[in-house]
């Protein structure tokens, strides 16, 4: 964990945007969805954060993050666990400043995230059925090599960094939004747009989408407290039975509301992703679509920002889950 949980402001968020400009292609597109906005009786976009070097908005966090480290960090290289996206951030950014970076993943882990984290120099290491598993022995291991163990959420340089996508659309991109919707599975990307929203005083509604399968931060979001709960869902980067306290105290009263859907439904939205704009995305990527198609009377009217976080999945996935 950061030894300084400060929760970031709108300042660092724009820092950030400095920083990871001469390293990432930015913005990513905003795109509007005649399709989607007549099904849904709205006017929809499309936040493909999908667009990036490694398919996933966590590169943005991951880059800002390396940038920062001390010499004696960058010589110790960076630990981190990951189901996959976030692995790839840590990597990217490490390979950015020449650091090792070592991601440790559960064993079953998605084999497209873990050829592109050894792409880009990381070092993978499988170990444990699940996500938690994998975060107890990763911190273990950094803890005997006194090398930074980067938290996955509990971070507020990764949270500034991500932070950077509500930026582009709330000031530039789509400044009149009314409501955005995106995916929540540890908390790192809607904390980031909340700290954006209320640092520009913007007056949008953002909800969060997460799986029934895995409803750990959802339902520490709406008791308050910090509990485990089952972790059974087939979207990777959802897939998390522990919430994390840091983002739920940004979030427990910024967040306008937070939205569970069944994997099915999500599935489902995967599918009419593809159908209604040729968009592809993972499931975690596309929550926040089945959010949406669940919503659509609530929705209805406005102008809506949906964010695709994230497009890694693996041809053998992609054709069981799009043939429906």
């Amino acid at each position: 964990m950061s030894a300084d949980l400060t929760p970031p402001t709108v300042a660092d968020v724009r820092r950030a945007r400095e920083v990871i400009r001469e390293k990432l292609s930015l913005p990513t597109p905003l795109v509007h969805s005649p399709g989607l906005s007549e099904r849904w009786d709205a006017h929809v976009s499309l936040k493909l954060e999908c667009m990036t070097p490694t398919s996933a908005f966590k590169v943005r966090g991951g880059v800002y993050f390396a940038s920062l480290l001390s010499d004696e960090e960058r010589a110790l290289g960076l630990v981190t666990s990951s189901t996959g996206n976030h692995g790839q951030s840590i990597a990217f950014g490490c390979a950015a400043i020449g650091a090792q970076a070592t991601i440790f993943m559960p064993t079953d882990a998605n084999a497209d995230k873990i050829a592109a984290i050894e792409r880009l120099g990381g070092k993978v290491e499988l170990v444990g059925e699940r996500f938690d598993e994998s975060r107890r022995k990763a911190e273990e291991y950094a803890a005997e090599r006194g090398a930074r163990y980067v938290e996955p959420v509990e971070e507020p340089r990764l949270i500034a960094g991500v932070g950077t996508a509500a930026l582009e659309v709330l000031e530039d991109q789509q400044p009149d939004t009314e409501l955005v919707l995106l995916p929540l599975g540890g908390g790192t990307g809607s904390s980031g747009w909340v700290t954006v929203r209320d640092g520009l005083g913007h007056g949008a509604q953002i909800w969060a989408a997460q799986s029934a399968q895995s409803p750990a931060a959802h339902d520490a979001w709406r008791s308050g407290r910090i509990e485990d709960r089952p972790n059974r869902s087939l979207a990777e980067g959802l897939a998390t039975g522990s919430p994390f306290a840091f983002a739920i105290e940004i979030l427990r009263e910024r967040l306008n509301d937070f939205i569970l859907v069944d994997d099915d439904q999500i599935l489902d939205a995967t599918r009419l992703l593809w159908d209604m704009q040729h968009v592809m995305a993972e499931p975690s990527g596309a929550v926040a679509v089945a959010a949406a198609e669940q919503e659509q009377e609530r929705i209805a009217g406005k102008r809506v920002v949906i964010v695709i976080s994230g497009a890694n999945a693996t041809r053998s996935q992609l054709l069981e889950w799009l043939k429906g």
